[in-house]
């Protein structure tokens, strides 16, 4: 691995989040939530509701909304990472809190069911639940509803943009996939080279794909590992990120070029000295980098009278 330095100099601070052990690696994800700093909320309003998936299920969203700035603001689905297997809204927080300050924007941060528990689809139509209840919500601006995840959640940004161009909305302005989790065939260079790498390595994907697809039949259709879709013309415009030293490197890069392929405008970044995760080291300087691009970018999509679009 080419490390940045700042990177490896934490990695023996960093918790094991390997997923061999899922109860114990669920349980130190929590514990690092919980040690999270959350910014300062004030002029902020945060709420807790549920949601209706399809199948009846009553789905826990966060809803950060600024309070002091007025007209129809624009909107902002954040689904979190965590390998379809593990993962909260208390892990979302600091970054809601962040990105709807930054922005400003609406931030609704999904609480979608787990797999083993719950495999395919159950975590993507309780992302298709909190879409619709945000193109619903009084005071979002409908033109300007983007979607923005990390890793699995990423996987589940990309499914979800496909589903609901076939089935004629909610529209989605914008996709931001961070190191999306998107093919399950894991055949890609990164994917057979990373399997000792901090954080997540090819077995954790191996797993992770297991769990996620055990309610599939053997048949894996585009909306669980959207790298198989035949077809990815008409979606939103999307930035997509991903990491030098991470499985999942290539399978985000060949997305991006297959939304190009189609049509679809795409601003690629590749982090380097970079593994899967490492922007949870957010002093790193490549860390910080990182976090002022994506706002940067969330604001030039979501407010485009402030960029000149």
């Amino acid at each position: 691995m080419h490390l940045d330095p700042e990177l490896a100099a934490a990695l023996p601070a960093l918790p094991d989040l390997h997923i061999h052990d899922l109860a114990a690696a669920r349980e130190r994800m929590a514990q690092l939530a919980a040690r999270a700093e959350v910014p300062a909320t004030e002029g902020l309003g945060i709420v807790d509701k549920s949601v209706r998936a399809a199948d009846g299920t009553l789905v826990p969203i966060r809803v950060c909304r600024p309070l002091d700035v007025a007209g129809p603001l624009p909107a902002l689905l954040l689904l979190h990472g965590g390998g379809f297997v593990m993962g909260s809204l208390e892990s979302t927080t600091p970054q809601s809190v962040a990105l709807c300050t930054g922005l400003p924007a609406f931030v609704v941060a999904v609480g979608y069911r787990l797999a083993p528990e719950h495999p395919y689809p159950a975590a993507l139509r309780d992302s298709e639940a909190a879409l619709r209840w945000v193109a619903d919500a009084e005071g979002v601006d409908t033109a300007r509803i983007g979607v923005y995840g990390m890793s699995a959640g990423g996987g589940l940004a990309a499914a979800l943009t496909l589903l609901v161009r076939d089935r004629g909305g909610p529209p989605i302005r914008f996709q931001l996939l961070d190191a999306p989790e998107v093919d399950d065939r894991l055949e890609t260079p990164s994917a057979r080279t990373f399997d000792d790498t901090p954080l997540w390595n090819r077995a954790d994907a191996e797993l992770s794909w297991r769990h996620y697809l055990s309610g599939c039949d053997g048949r894996v259709p585009a909306y669980a590992a959207p790298a198989r879709a035949d077809d990815l013309s008409g979606l939103p415009p999307a930035y997509v990120s991903v990491y030098e030293n991470d499985p999942l490197r290539d399978e985000g890069i060949a997305y991006a070029s297959a939304l190009l392929r189609a049509g679809v405008s795409v601003e690629l970044h590749l982090f380097p000295g970079t593994f899967h995760r490492s922007a949870i080291i957010a002093g790193a300087q490549v860390s910080r980098r990182q976090a002022a691009e994506t706002l940067a970018i969330l604001r030039r999509a979501l407010h485009p009278e402030a960029s000149g679009q």
